[in-house]
């Protein structure tokens, strides 16, 4: 335990009256710090203004990141002939029907992104208790259910990210890797910072973006000032 110890005060250390930096200084910061034996993930995090127990405060959207994630997601489709055939020549990892309704009953949930041709849905439907609260669940708006499973396929995989606001109003994602370059990594801050901005609610009152902070998987976060997250 000692190492770890020592990992975290050095990186406590680094980080410390360190406050409301630009996305440039914050993610540089992070780099430097994190220690991990392997490949870090650079989470964001954003406090809003919203309370998700009204519907017309709910935030959800998704934003197709310029640089990926630098994560491989396994694609699960829910399809029928032609479409089944069209999902597997595209490259999803797992396509079934009733069987894969099965599977994920089972406990079984060997995928990061479901998606379903519309007529699946009654069948889907039936999965919501085990894939709503893992945010898992096709949904229209963020073209998770559609016709179009190739190009639904290919943005899940080519770095496309969801996001939805949690009941204390924060939204998390994981936007790339921490061996990523610094501008990559802070394009990817902004883009999902716009989607997020873009997707306000008509409900939302008062001040939308309250703050933003960035961490590693295994290191403390910062928090980045908002105009320099906001610039284009």
């Amino acid at each position: 335990m000692a190492k770890i110890g020592k990992r975290s005060a050095a990186a406590r250390t680094a980080f410390e009256g360190k406050a409301n930096l630009s996305v440039e200084d914050a993610v540089k910061l992070i780099k430097s710090a994190a220690s991990a034996k392997f490949d870090e993930t650079l989470e964001i995090a954003m406090n809003l203004g919203v309370d998700p127990r009204h519907a017309d405060q709910m935030v959800r959207g998704v934003v197709q990141l310029p640089h990926g994630t630098g994560k491989t997601v396994r694609v699960a489709v829910f399809a029928r002939g032609a479409k089944a055939d069209e999902a597997k020549a595209a490259g999803a990892d797992i396509v079934g029907a009733e069987d894969l309704m099965e599977t994920i009953q089972q406990g079984k949930i060997e995928f990061d992104r479901c998606i379903a041709t519309p007529d699946m849905m009654p069948l889907v439907g039936r999965l919501g208790k085990i894939l709503g609260p893992r945010n898992l669940m096709p949904n229209p708006k963020v073209g998770t259910v559609t016709m179009d499973v190739k190009n639904a396929i290919e943005a899940a995989k080519g770095g496309e990210v969801q996001f939805k606001v949690e009941k204390a109003g924060v939204i998390h994602g994981g936007i790339g890797k921490v061996s990523f370059t610094e501008d990559k990594l802070a394009d990817n801050v902004r883009a999902f910072v716009d989607a997020v901005s873009k997707a306000k609610p008509s409900g939302a009152k008062g001040t939308y973006l309250k703050k933003v902070s960035l961490s590693s998987t295994m290191g403390p976060g910062v928090t980045v000032d908002l105009t320099s997250a906001t610039a284009h």
